[in-house]
This record gives structure tokens, sequence and C-alpha cells, in this order.
């Protein structure tokens, strides 16, 4: 993926300009930056919710591939049951009934709900609604995942059990991730390569590939490199 020149203006004031970024096939990038600074206009523009204003983004080899959104907010239907929320994208494109619910299943056993099927969002707690919504945008089978702070509301113990899922079904799939976040320990943790915005019209401030294994437990994070990598991302935020 390429973008070249992009630039998005709301209401007279530049969020983007001229802004130049490429990521290879199954990368996952994490992009961080300060409230504002453009992290979810320019998830939109990539997920092609939004057009850039000018520029280009373009897919190689094509953009003839699947797309998943996942947002901070769950968004399930509170009447469906978790397997009925997990399938609904196929639903939607007239995939078979025993097939789509074939592959919702398949896609809550790769987050761990298996149990859940039959459970609706009220009987969940936010991690597992996370999940699910998680789901919900595995079942396409997605080449490019795009995430905009999905685990922002929830507890810190949570979230770190969820980076680590979501570390292994990125590492398990190959597919593309990029992933916005306010949260420096958690793009330090999920990242291989972390992207940090300026304040104003979304200049880079730093392009770095992470210097961690890629083997990711709960137990790197007291480890020294990890402090390192976080405090340059830190240092970055800072001198905005």
């Amino acid at each position: 993926m390429r973008l070249e020149g992009v630039r998005r203006v709301f209401d007279d004031r530049i969020v983007l300009s001229n802004f130049h970024l490429s990521i290879s096939p199954g990368e996952f990038l994490a992009i961080l930056g300060p409230s504002g600074c453009g992290k979810s206009t320019l998830l939109r523009m990539i997920a092609r919710l939004a057009p850039p204003d000018a520029g280009s983004i373009a897919f190689t080899p094509s953009e003839n591939f699947q797309t998943a959104f996942v947002f901070q907010d769950a968004h399930l239907l509170p009447w469906r049951t978790v397997l009925e929320n997990a399938a609904l994208p196929l639903e939607l494109t007239g995939v078979a009934r025993e097939q789509r619910r074939q592959k919702a299943r398949k896609a809550l056993e790769q987050v761990n709900l298996a149990e859940a099927l039959a459970l609706y969002p009220a009987q969940l707690s936010g991690g597992m609604r996370m999940r699910v919504s998680l789901a919900r945008a595995l079942v396409t089978g997605p080449r490019l995942l795009l995430l905009d702070e999905p685990f922002a509301a929830l507890d810190e113990l949570t979230r770190f059990h969820l980076d680590v899922q979501l570390r292994r079904l990125w590492q398990a799939s190959g597919m593309t991730v990029i992933f916005v976040t306010h949260s420096i320990s958690e793009a330090a943790f999920l990242a291989e390569r972390a992207v940090v915005l300026a304040r104003r019209e979304g200049r880079i401030k730093l392009d770095r590939r992470l210097e961690l294994p890629g083997e990711r437990t709960n137990e790197l994070r007291g480890d020294a490199r990890f402090a390192e990598e976080s405090k340059l991302l830190l240092d970055q935020m800072e001198e905005q």
C-alpha cells in the first residue's frame, strides 16, 4: 500500500497535508499521535470510507481484496446471539446460513469464544464483546485489518490479554494490520513498526521498526528492550 501526497481538510482545518507512507504486505503497523492529529481520518481513508481531498492511496497488487474495520465500540446487535453477530458480514453478502454459521464458529474459536455462541451482548463483559467484534472482522478472511483504538475502553489486564491474542492472530494469518492507538506500551507490544504523527497536518515525526522479538508474551513488558522502545516512542509523543 502506498499513500502519496494525501491531503484532508475539515472546515478549513488541514488534518493531513502532503502525507506519504508505504506499508508492506503482512506488516503490523501502529499509528500513534495526540488527539486530533489525523490518525482516525487516515484509517478511514485507507478503508475507503472517506476520499482524500488530494493525493492518492494505491494498493498492490490491486484493490480487489477484503478489508475489515474494528472500531472502539463493539457495535453488536443486542437482539442477536454471539454467533449471529459474528456471522453478520457474511449474511449481508448473501452467504448461505449453514456456511456462514460454520465460518462464524471458526472465527469465534480463534478469539476463544467457542463456549459463548448462544449468549447475547448484554451477557458479555467488555472484553468479550470486543472479541466478538474482532471475530466479526475476521470471518470474511480479510487481507487488511484496520483497528481504531479497539481496546481503549477496557481495563489494563483485559487489554494485555487481547494484545497477546491479536498478535497471535496476525502471526497465524499473515494479514496486514494497521492499529491506531494512544497507548505507547500497546503500540510497542503489538507492532513490528510504529509511526508517530505530529499534532498538526499529520507530519510523521518518527517511523521506526521496533527492535523486539517476534514472539511476544506479557513477560516482555518487563524487558529492558521493551522499556527502551517505549521510551523512544514517548519522547516523540512528548515533543509535539
